[in-house]
C-alpha cells in the first residue's frame, strides 16, 4: 500500500507530517520502547522483592504490587539527568540531520537487542543488568551508525557509565560484608539472625518494618535510575522521528534563553584571564554567545530546517560555559560563579527534558511488568546465590546497600545495575556471615558470564540488526 497518512494525530503529541510507512516504524518502535520498561519491570524489579518474600516479611501478592506502585514513584521523581546520560551515547546531533528512517534503524537495532538479551536470561533465571545490555546496544548501533554516516560514539560518557556499572557491584559487596560484620559483632541482635522456616514463621514488627521499608527504598530508586533508561529510550524515538517538535523543549520561551544569554555576557564582561588559554577560551563563549543571539534575533530557532543548529548552539554554550566556570585560572567571584552556573542549568533544560506524558508512559510500563514475571529471578535471588536461606540481618543488609548505591548514582546522574549491586550485596552478607562456603559457585558462574558476556553480545546484536535494517528500511 504506498497511500501516504501526510497528517496524523496523536495523543499527548498532536500533529505531526509522517508517511505511511514511517508511522507504523514510529509505532513499532513505540511498541518496542513499552516492551522494554515492561520487561525491565519483571526482569530487574524482582530483585526488590525477592528478600522480603524470601524473609517472609511480605506475601508475594502484596510485595510485588508494593514494588510496583514505588517503582512507578520512582520514575516521576527521578529528574532525567540517567536518562540524558543514555541518549548522550549516541551522535544524536548528526542523528537528526539524516532521514528519519536512519534514526528508525538506530531504534529498532537498540529496542530489540535488549529486549531479546532480557527474555532470553529472564528465561534461564539469570540475573542480569538492563544497564549492561542497554548500553552495549546503543553502543553497537553507535558504532554501525558511524560506519555509514559521520559521527562518533561518545566514549567519554561510554567511559564513565561502563566505570559505574563495573565500581557500584564492587562497592556493594564491599560495604554488605562492612555492614554485616557491624550487625553481627556489635550489635548482636540475635533476632536479626533467624532464619525463618515454614509459612508462618514471620519476622518481628520492628524487623518487619525494617525489610519492608529497605524493599521500598530499592523500588523507588530502581525507578528513579533504571526507569529513567526507559525514557531515555522514548525521547531518542521522538527526537530520530520528530526531531523538530522534541529536540528542544518548546515550553522554554525565546526571551527565557536570551535572559540566560545575558547573564553569561555580563559574567564574561568580569572576568580576568591570566593566560592565552583562558582568553582564547572567554573569547570563543563570547563568539558562541554572539551567533546564539543572532539565531534568535532572526526569528527561526523553532523552524524545521533551524533547530538542528540552534540545538548545536545552545549546547555548545553550555558546555564552553561550563569549561570557563570550572578553569582554576579563571577569576571569577562567588556570586558569578552562582550566576554562570544557574544559566548553563537553564540552558541545559532546554535540551535534555522529557515531557510529562513521557515519563507517565516509561512509569505504568515498569509498573505493570513489576507485577508481571517476577517469579524466575525472584527464585535465583532467594534461594541460588546461597546454600542456605536468608536470614533477616542478610535482606535487610544487601537492600540498604542497594538502595543507597542506587540512590547516590542517581544524584550523580550515572546508571547502575540494580540486579549487580543487590546479588553482590546478598553474596557479601553471606561471605561476612560464614565465608565463601556458603555461596553457590554454580549460580555466581552463570551471573559472572552473564556479566561478561552482556556488552559484547549486544554490541554485535545491534550492529548487525542495524546493518539489516539499514538494508531493508
Amino acid at each position: 500500500m504506498h497511500v501516504l497518512l501526510n497528517l496524523v494525530t496523536l495523543p499527548f503529541i498532536g500533529e505531526v507530517n509522517i508517511g505511511g510507512g514511517l508511522l507504523i516504524l514510529f509505532f513499532l518502535c513505540l511498541l518496542c520502547v513499552v516492551g522494554f520498561e515492561f520487561v525491565n519491570g519483571f526482569h530487574d524489579t524482582a530483585n526488590a522483592v525477592a528478600t522480603v518474600i524470601y524473609t517472609k516479611a511480605l506475601k508475594p501478592m502484596i510485595a510485588v504490587p508494593w514494588s510496583g506502585m514505588w517503582n512507578f514513584l520512582g520514575v516521576f521523581t527521578g529528574g532525567v539527568a540517567v536518562a540524558m546520560g543514555i541518549l548522550k551515547l549516541v551522535p544524536l546531533n548528526e542523528l537528526m540531520a539524516l532521514p528519519v528512517k536512519v534514526g528508525a534503524c538506530v531504534v529498532l537495532a537498540v529496542l530489540l537487542t535488549s529486549i531479546i538479551w532480557n527474555l532470553g536470561t529472564w528465561w534461564l533465571g539469570i540475573p542480569c543488568s538492563s544497564s549492561h545490555t542497554l548500553i552495549g546496544a546503543m553502543i553497537g548501533a553507535s558504532l554501525a551508525f558511524t560506519f555509514y554516516y559521520k559521527g562518533s560514539v561518545n566514549w567519554s560518557k561510554a567511559s564513565e557509565i561502563g566505570l559505574s556499572l563495573i565500581m557500584s557491584p564492587i562497592f556493594g559487596f564491599g560495604a554488605s560484608v562492612l555492614l554485616m560484620w557491624f550487625l553481627k559483632n556489635v550489635l548482636k541482635a540475635k533476632s536479626l539472625f533467624h532464619v525463618p522456616t515454614g509459612e508462618n514463621d514471620r519476622p518481628p514488627i520492628l524487623i518487619r518494618l525494617l525489610l519492608i521499608t529497605t524493599c521500598t527504598l530499592v523500588s523507588f530508586f530502581h525507578g528513579s535510575n533504571d526507569g529513567q533508561k526507559g525514557v531515555g529510550l522514548l525521547m531518542l524515538i521522538l527526537i530520530a522521528f520528530l526531531p523538530a517538535k522534541f529536540a528542544l523543549d518548546h515550553s522554554i520561551s525565546d526571551d527565557k534563553i536570551l535572559v540566560s544569554l545575558a547573564n553569561i555576557e555580563q559574567v564574561l564582561s568580569r572576568t580576568t584571564q591570566t593566560n592565552e588559554t583562558d582568553k582564547a577560551a572567554v573569547d570563543s563563549l563570547g563568539l558562541l554567545l554572539t551567533k546564539t543571539k543572532a539565531t534568535i534575533a532572526g526569528a527561526a530557532t523553532r523552524d524545521d530546517g533551524h533547530i538542528f543548529n540552534f540545538r548545536k548552539q545552545v549546547q555548545a554554550v553550555a558546555k564552553q560555559a561550563k569549561s570557563v566556570d570550572g578553569s582554576p585560572t579563571v577569576q571569577l567571584s562567588a556570586s558569578d560563579k552562582a550566576v554562570l552556573a544557574t544559566a548553563v542549568k537553564e540552558l541545559t533544560k532546554t535540551t535534555d527534558y522529557a515531557p510529562v506524558w513521557v515519563i507517565a508512559i516509561i512509569s505504568i510500563s515498569l509498573g505493570i511488568g513489576t507485577m508481571i514475571g517476577w517469579k524466575r529471578i525472584v527464585l535465583t535471588i532467594g534461594e541460588k546465590i546461597g546454600k542456605e536461606h536468608l536470614n533477616y540481618a542478610q535482606g535487610a543488609t544487601a537492600e540498604i546497600v542497594a538502595a543507597a548505591t542506587i540512590g547516590l548514582s542517581t544524584g550523580f546522574g550515572l546508571p547502575v545495575s540494580t540486579t549487580h549491586v543487590l546479588s553482590s550485596g546478598i553474596a557479601g552478607a553471606m561471605v561476612a556471615s560464614n565465608g565463601t562456603k556458603n555461596l553457590n559457585s554454580n549460580t555466581l558462574k552463570a551471573i559472572a558470564m552473564a556479566w561478561i558476556l552482556t556488552l559484547p553480545v549486544c554490541i554485535l546484536l545491534s550492529l548487525v540488526l542495524f546493518v539489516i535494517f539499514h538494508l531493508f528500511v
